[in-house]
């Protein structure tokens, strides 16, 4: 229990979550009566897209999904709730990183110091991102300390930055809250239909993050290559996943990231197609909803997309276009039933080779 505290006080949590609440961009000015009525609508939207999830995908786990939640939240209780879950998520990491430590044990002042540092750190990576998620299942809130989340985890939407785009879209509220419910409820839908996937997960984070630390002597090496690439963008030769995910990997972080790349991909990609796959029956304006949020990366400055490319956002785009056409490539041949099966185990997971050509594991599941 004493390493595990002292594992954790290396990254100062409530210091990120505070840095992040104050570096967050303002978002919308609303007034009482519009943030009550918003947020009555979002939490609608949210239970009458379950059903919708069901139809699409068959997964019959839609049809309870009692044992996780819906919040609507602001951007600094996005960011404190990705907080909780970056400390269950980097626990293993942590406590090896102390124990793999040479040398005397760091003194309490030092901890908090390098603590506060971190912790300062993370929460300006937060602050930009809170103003950019429309939507996150967590599935690993449950398992942070004194959590009072439910046993799956929760379902946070993004109140202030749902009605920002929808502003600048120009699109119908109504239409397309609900059309990000499509998406984001999918991934609630998808971590009941495969309870195991919420600890494999876990399992493989800690397996990257176990090669990285125990590669540490090379990280600053590394790091300068990275700095560089980044640097020579102009030339064309910035990495596929962003210059850090790229770059900082051996042989057994690579294997360790493309599998999580492949999981990620997947799940993105099955949300995009199930978002994609309702019509003007259900949502009359999301052909004009689809264009226009398409088109809207187009439009950011230079220094935006330099942060994306750093923290990796771009890669995650990718994953939404290259798990979708997975997805629709495996439906076509199979069916939605076919598709389903990935649920079923880790070892019917996609590898990312099979991301990007569907054969390959249809051969495999006999399809």
């Amino acid at each position: 229990m004493e390493s595990q505290q002292q594992a954790q006080s290396l990254i100062n949590w409530e210091l990120a979550a505070s840095t992040a609440a104050r570096l967050a961009p303002p978002g919308p000015v609303l007034s009482p009566a519009q943030i009550g009525k918003a947020v009555d609508s979002l939490r609608l939207s949210a239970d009458i897209s379950v059903p919708h999830v069901h139809d699409i995908t068959g997964l019959e786990a839609a049809r309870d999904l009692r044992d996780s939640h819906v919040l609507v939240v602001d951007r600094a209780s996005w960011a404190k709730a990705n907080t909780q879950s970056f400390a269950v998520m980097l626990q293993p990491a942590l406590k090896q990183m102390l124990d793999s430590r040479r040398g005397p044990a760091m003194t309490p002042a030092a901890a908090a110091a390098s603590g506060a540092i971190t912790g300062s750190q993370l929460g300006a990576v937060l602050a930009f991102l809170s103003s950019k998620v429309l939507g996150q299942y967590d599935p690993f809130a449950a398992l942070a300390p004194d959590s009072k989340a439910p046993p799956a985890g929760r379902l946070l939407l993004v109140a202030p930055n749902i009605i920002s785009v929808e502003r600048e879209l120009n699109v119908d509220p109504e239409d397309f809250r609900l059309w990000v419910c499509l998406h984001e409820q999918t991934h609630r839908v998808q971590f009941a239909a495969a309870p195991w996937l919420r600890t494999h997960m876990l399992e493989e984070i800690e397996r990257l993050s176990a090669n990285l630390i125990g590669n540490v002597d090379s990280i600053m090496d590394r790091a300068t290559a990275a700095a560089r690439s980044l640097r020579d963008r102009s030339t064309g030769a910035v990495p596929g996943r962003g210059a850090i995910l790229d770059l900082l990997q051996n042989p057994e972080e690579k294997a360790s990231l493309s599998h999580l790349t492949a999981v990620m991909s997947l799940l993105e990609g099955h949300a995009n197609v199930v978002m994609d796959a309702v019509d003007s029956s259900l949502i009359p304006s999301v052909k004009t909803i689809r264009q226009r949020f398409s088109a809207r990366g187009k439009d950011r400055g230079m220094i935006e997309k330099f942060i994306r490319n750093i923290l990796g956002l771009d890669a995650k785009m990718r994953q939404y276009s290259d798990g979708a056409k997975f997805v629709r490539e495996v439906v076509a041949v199979a069916g939605m039933e076919g598709l389903n099966q990935v649920w079923e185990s880790a070892e019917k997971l996609p590898t990312e080779t099979e991301i990007h050509d569907s054969k390959l594991w249809l051969e495999r599941m006999g399809l």
